[in-house]
């Protein structure tokens, strides 16, 4: 049976506390996962630590290692994106466009290590300083801790270890129990890649105690974290005055407008409600259809949903493979059974076979609803129509979260209206909440978090801000 262990100062540890690492569809074990012990946790803060300030690399050979890992993804394309599709469920094609991505996380992280610079301070501007010189540099925090979550096994690891190498600091990844296998094969490409092995070290194992332990260490200097937005409020109560990354919850909608192109817009919100089962944070999880189009989009969105091939995720035709756990599946058809029981109807799906659940779309559905008021994390989609683009952009606004929010619509006027009402990280406008380009800047408000990912953005949050301000000497 395979084994993926703990890495430590540059060597993998078996702890013997294992952890079946499962095949989301088939349920077989793919490998045992070894848990980090207390000591593991302790030594691996200390090395980085200690590393964060003897191993002072160089933009350029930063740039080096990077660049070789981007490579290394690439060359190894396929092979990754089965791997990771057997450790999380999602399908093929979407494993595969995650390892495209992550080729591009390192290598924009790469390109961003030789680009970090400061400003020049016009000192000179004030009174009695006209003989002065001031700049500011950014120097790395010291120990960055990236904690992952299932739904990104490789990319949001990418997303994290890349800019926080980038920027100059140790790193210690604690990847999602679900999976760890991605975070394990980056780990290994970065050592062979020439990353000093203070740099970088894998911890296994759940919130708690690996999670909490690594929370509570005071030597940890800056965390980034994608996860629940209730263990990110848990995590930013501990932190003290330490700094953060925080990316979390979302109840994502998109905007529909009477002026949209409903066929597109119909096929746009197929592929970011279902993809990945929707186990996404910005995956559409409500719709706002303006009233004139309401029937025809959910006619083009339910053809659209309804070709899509669900079942084995390794199969190269399937769409929609299982959700991370059959647990989770049951919570999100006890939502629509609920949902149901209070007046939705079910367009189209609901149905639930062990883990997987079919595409699903409700109408009708009441505005207390779970299923539009709190986070799904399932292949479940909501229509709900207005008349007043006022009333749509109230509602998308009307939760605690504000990730991402997507409009449709030909009107300028309208599109820079609800670039500005609308409360989050941020609007896109013709495309759906779930668009992401990963070297834009990257994060929510409110309850979704705080702090910016993309990696020019995060190596901003992974270093900090210097003033230097210079006066001649006197001369005797």
């Amino acid at each position: 049976m395979p084994t993926v262990g703990c890495l430590v100062n540059g060597e993998w540890l078996y702890s013997g506390l294992e952890r079946p690492v499962l095949h989301k569809h088939t349920g077989e074990t793919l490998a045992l996962a070894h848990d980090a012990t207390p000591e593991m946790v302790r030594d691996a803060v200390g090395a980085a630590r200690a590393a964060s300030e003897s191993e002072r690399l160089t933009p350029q050979w930063r740039f080096e290692i990077l660049r070789r890992v981007s490579e290394q993804i690439a060359a190894n394309r396929d092979t990754l994106a089965r791997e990771v599709a057997r450790e999380s469920g999602f399908t093929v094609k979407d494993c595969l466009g995650d390892t495209d991505r992550a080729v591009q996380t390192m290598l924009t992280s790469a390109e961003e290590a030789k680009r970090i610079a400061g400003d020049i301070v016009p000192i000179q501007g004030a009174p009695g300083f006209d003989h002065r010189l001031a700049f500011t540099i950014r120097e790395p925090v010291g120990v960055v801790c990236a904690i992952t979550p299932f739904n990104s096994p490789l990319n949001t690891v990418a997303h994290k270890v890349g800019p926080a190498l980038a920027a100059g600091n140790a790193v210690v990844v604690k990847p999602s129990p679900f999976t760890p296998i991605a975070a394990a094969t980056l780990c290994r490409m970065l050592l062979d890649a020439g990353l000093p092995a203070g740099l970088l070290h894998l911890l296994l194992g759940p919130g708690d105690p690996v999670g909490r332990m690594l929370v509570d260490d005071q030597r940890v200097d800056f965390f980034t974290f994608t996860g629940s937005t209730a263990t990110g409020k848990q995590i930013s109560s501990r932190l003290g005055m330490r700094r953060a990354t925080m990316e979390c919850g979302n109840v994502s909608g998109t905007i529909v407008c009477a002026d949209a192109d409903v066929e597109h817009a119909a096929r746009q919100c197929c592929r970011a409600a279902f993809r990945k089962a929707g186990q996404v944070c910005t995956s559409v999880q409500r719709i706002y259809v303006h009233a004139s189009v309401a029937e025809e989009f959910v006619s083009r969105l339910g053809k659209a949903a309804s070709e899509l091939v669900v079942g084995d995720p390794e199969d190269d035709a399937t769409d929609v493979g299982p959700m991370i756990s059959e647990a989770a599946a049951q919570r999100a058809q006890e939502w629509v059974e609920a949902a149901v029981a209070a007046g939705a109807r079910v367009a189209l799906g609901g149905r639930r076979d062990g883990a997987v659940i079919t595409p699903t779309i409700l109408t009708d559905v009441p505005a207390d609803a779970r299923v539009v008021c709190e986070e799904i994390f399932a292949p479940v989609v909501s229509i709900i129509p207005f008349t007043e683009t006022e009333d749509a952009l109230r509602a998308v606004n009307d939760t605690p979260y504000g990730l991402q929010a997507g409009i449709f619509t030909r009107d300028l006027n309208t599109a820079f209206r609800a670039a500005r009402a609308l409360r989050v990280g941020g609007v896109v406008i013709n495309s759906t909440s779930s668009t992401r380009a990963d070297l834009m800047p990257y994060g929510g408000v409110k309850d979704s978090g705080y702090g910016t990912e993309g990696p020019r953005y995060a190596i901003r949050e992974m270093t900090e801000e210097r003033l230097v301000l210079v006066e001649p000497a006197v001369s005797s």
